[in-house]
């Protein structure tokens, strides 16, 4: 499932938008998960380890002899979804801040163009991403006989 809000990929090319959406499908957290694990094992604190929440869920288990972590982990089942939702929507400004930091520095790096079709690549490519053509003088691939 896909973040409905697209702001988190408006600033973005379909490359970018991609990378999102596979970084975001691999660290998002579903709520029937979390809503799961608060009612059968909250006493264990399981429902904040899911969320990353250590510190909780440590608290959770030096106390859950008590029964009183039982009582919170049913009550908290009911708050779940909601937590579950902001730690979706923290995961997907991060990710989406860390893909857009990498492309302005990726955008200042050292270029080169193509000699077939002067079109810009990044330095250290191969190929032209344009035509295909071979980049560079000391290419090894560019001096080899076709056969």
């Amino acid at each position: 499932m896909y973040p409905t809000d697209p702001i988190y990929t408006a600033n973005m090319n379909g490359q970018q938008r991609a990378w999102f959406y596979a970084e975001y499908e691999r660290a998002r957290k579903d709520e029937m998960v979390g809503f799961l694990l608060a009612l059968f094992l909250g006493c264990f604190g399981a429902h904040h380890f899911y969320l990353r929440r250590n510190t909780a869920g440590v608290i959770y288990l030096l106390f859950f002899w008590t029964g009183i972590t039982a009582i919170l982990g049913l009550i908290e089942c009911f708050f779940m979804p909601f937590r579950v939702r902001q730690y979706n929507a923290a995961q997907a400004m991060y990710i989406a801040s860390q893909i857009l930091a990498s492309s302005t520095t990726a955008s200042h790096s050292a270029t080169v163009s193509c000699p077939a079709c002067s079109h810009v690549n990044e330095l250290g490519a191969i190929f032209c991403r344009h035509c295909g053509s071979a980049i560079g003088g000391n290419n090894h691939l560019a001096t080899q006989p076709v056969v």
